[in-house]
């Protein structure tokens, strides 16, 4: 019976650590994982509706999360925070085919708000930050700073 009863609480404790709740979700609502996101290069954009060279940014990026799916993570944050159908109203209207985080990561992340958009921050495998990007990216912008690494 005891061995039963260890047993049990062993699959329960195993079962509650499979079930942790995300640290992110997404415009789609999907959960997303920080350590998951660390496990990678993990680019991370701020944008706006309202800002042109945003908008002329997102097709860089769109493309830049399909060619290197296998060794980044493209997430987007709304500059301006909507929530709920607002959110993915705007992200439809930007066309992005990335995840957009609802909320601001800035503090799990330890950065600061950005102050001028776009801003793209980039982090290597394990989560150190290696470059704040201020201005429309491209995708050889971007990959550029991935490979001085």
């Amino acid at each position: 019976m005891l061995r039963l009863r260890h047993c049990f609480l062993i699959v329960t404790l195993v079962g509650l650590v499979g079930c942790s709740q995300p640290d992110f979700t997404d415009t789609n609502g999907d959960g997303l994982y920080l350590e998951d996101l660390q496990s990678k290069w993990l680019v991370m954009n701020y944008w706006a509706t309202w800002c042109g060279p945003c908008i002329a940014e997102i097709p860089e990026l769109n493309e830049l999360a399909k060619e290197e799916a296998a060794r980044l993570s493209l997430v987007g944050i709304n500059y301006d925070q909507p929530t709920g159908e607002e959110a993915v109203r705007q992200v439809n209207k930007m066309k992005i085919e990335f995840p957009v985080l609802m909320g601001d990561p800035s503090e799990a992340f330890q950065i600061s708000v950005p102050l001028v958009l776009p801003t793209t921050f980039i982090f290597a495998p394990g989560g150190e930050l290696i470059a704040t990007l201020t201005g429309p990216q491209t995708q050889d912008s971007i990959k550029a700073v991935l490979q001085s690494r």
